[in-house]
């Protein structure tokens, strides 16, 4: 992977039909998730019951716009872990269950994912501008599909005085044409049509 090239073309946009695992119980098929509602919760051991890490932070594949899995804290000794998506058995309102504590890996023995690890690839923040050059906004907000761990709509930080003219603004995952290291290319927006689609806050 190219860590200065882009990542993500306009052919993908559709990758939300398609998954890359096995599916994912949660608490609806197609529900969004707001990214802040995915993070500092609890991954449950389904053996024993109790927690054996804490989620932390995605681990995102800007190619395919998705979440492969979670850093995650192990709860005894605080060591550094990965759960990767496919070995989530359930998300739910304790949080993310799993078959046992052993499904927890080291980074460095994901060896298929090394490249996306060094990448390093933050979302948040990421600048936003229009194929035609018009600056949007930054990323402050994504929501997820949680049965495809797919990111469908990016919400935008604006400034103030497009806050106010324009109102807030939401990108859904098809008028996205590029991600690249640096920012987010999306079609032209039509003028005067703010694109708003709630996610579950909670």
């Amino acid at each position: 992977m190219d860590i200065c090239g882009v990542y993500y073309r306009v052919y993908l946009a559709t990758a939300s039909i398609t998954t890359a695992g096995a599916g994912l119980a949660v608490y609806n098929k197609n529900m969004l998730q707001l990214s802040t509602n995915l993070l500092n919760r609890p991954v449950l051991s389904l053996r024993t019951g109790s927690p054996v890490a804490w989620v932390t932070a995605p681990i995102i594949n800007p190619a395919r716009l998705n979440i492969e899995g979670f850093y995650v804290t192990d709860s005894v000794d605080r060591s550094p872990l990965i759960l990767l998506y496919q070995d989530i058995r359930e998300l739910g309102a304790q949080g993310y269950i799993v078959d046992d504590h052993d499904v927890l890996a080291q980074p460095a023995d994901l060896v298929r994912l090394q490249n996306l690890l060094a990448l390093n690839f933050v979302l948040m923040d990421k600048p936003i501008e229009t194929v035609g050059h018009e600056k949007i906004g930054k990323v402050n907000d994504y929501a997820v599909e949680t049965a495809t761990m797919y990111i469908q709509k990016l919400y935008v930080g604006r400034s103030i005085w497009k806050s106010l003219t324009s109102g807030s603004l939401s990108i859904d995952r098809t008028q996205i044409v590029e991600v690249t290291n640096k920012r987010i290319i999306i079609n032209n927006l039509l003028q005067g049509v703010p694109s708003v689609v709630p996610a579950t806050a909670a």
